[in-house]
């Protein structure tokens, strides 16, 4: 009994050590600038994800095509470091926390990022990662690196190219009568609104920003002087002007409910508000000019008092587009003419490829 156990442990042994040396074979080595093996480990790490998300496999030809994004992934990583392309890893950080924080719709720092997920999902933020896209937030920032460093290559490469795609006036006004009704301005008011943080001592803030607010009225202090003093360090407090929208969402953002807001816009300009306080400051505002709602029409400006009119920012929008859209093609072209038998060793071809790329999953 105990000689059949161990012939079952070495034949399980042995099938083990077979897969992990499956799992390690080179199906590419990529020398432009240094050597770095292509592996069917590297393959599956990519493709196991996107399996996952299709809940189907894919297929040799669809995994092939894999290889072929690794292998240029590779290239043009090799030829932006040759060409002295370099992206620190604090401009990673900080490109990390952006994308985290537009998704999650509010401003976080990386230690607010993980607190949250552990709340929400109840998991670690790697382990959110991993579940959602197959890696862990080292692996994932290291992805983002090499993204931006291949944009920043391609942008380097055709940055002439890339600076003379522009829309066609056609286009701009194409896109305007297609998206017409999107070209509104809803009941608008301009403000000026005193913020004081309540810190460490609520009665002071309360105090401070009674201060203000009466200095404001009797014409004590004007609103460039608020302002001055709020950008001085450790003021205390934030002054400056918006332009209110009657919507909810900003009825929220400024501490009021949608009805209290109605009411507000029936004041006066000049109006001064009461006190309101949040649970992080005591705020008031002043209000000034009112703007009816209407349609724009594409000579409009986008907002009151500028000069960016509705076709200057279609024009921005698709330009950027168009310009997207373009760096995506140069990538790609620049990869092709990469991808030569110089820059490219290719260890496995045609059936012995196949084979290591049949895997079952």
């Amino acid at each position: 009994m105990k000689k059949l156990a161990l012939v079952c442990f070495m034949i399980f042994a042995a099938f083990g050590a077979a897969f992990a040396q499956s799992d390690l074979q080179p199906l590419a080595i990529v020398k432009l600038n240094k050597s770095e093996t292509v592996t069917v480990k590297q393959v599956k790490a990519r493709v196991l994800p996107y399996e996952k998300q299709l809940g189907r496999k894919l297929t040799v030809a669809e995994r092939k095509e894999v290889l072929d994004t690794i292998i240029k992934e590779k290239l043009m990583i090799q030829a932006a470091q040759k060409d002295g392309i370099s992206i620190p890893d604090s401009a990673v950080d900080q490109y990390f926390i952006q994308g985290m924080s537009q998704q999650l719709g509010v401003n976080v720092s990386e230690k607010e990022l993980d607190d949250i997920v552990k709340q929400t999902q109840g998991v670690t933020l790697d382990e959110l990662l991993q579940k959602q896209v197959g890696m862990n937030k080292t692996e994932y920032k290291q992805t983002l690196k090499n993204q931006l460093m291949l944009q920043q290559y391609v942008v380097k490469a055709k940055q002439a190219e890339i600076q003379g795609v522009a829309p066609t006036d056609d286009e701009i006004r194409a896109f305007y009568d297609s998206n017409k009704a999107s070209f509104v301005w809803n009941d608008m008011m301009k403000a000026f609104v005193v913020i004081v943080s309540k810190g460490d001592n609520a009665d002071a803030a309360r105090n401070k920003v009674n201060g203000f607010r009466n200095q404001l009225i009797d014409n004590k202090i004007t609103k460039d002087q608020l302002i001055a003093q709020s950008q001085q360090e450790n003021s205390g407090f934030q002054a400056g002007e918006i332009l209110i929208s009657k919507t909810e969402p900003n009825a929220q953002r400024l501490g009021y409910s949608f009805e209290d807001l109605r009411n507000l816009f029936n004041q006066k300009e000049g109006f001064v508000t009461d006190i309101k306080e949040t649970s992080q400051d005591f705020r008031f505002l002043k209000f000034g000019k009112k703007y009816e709602a209407k349609m724009l029409a594409i000579g409009d400006v986008v907002q009151p008092d500028t000069t960016v009119t509705v076709y200057d920012y279609i024009r921005g929008n698709l330009a950027q587009q168009k310009q997207m859209q373009y760096v995506q093609y140069a990538a790609q072209q620049l990869a092709d003419s990469l991808n030569t038998p110089d820059n490219v060793e290719m260890k496995k071809k045609d059936a012995a490829l196949d084979k290591l790329l049949s895997w079952e999953n």
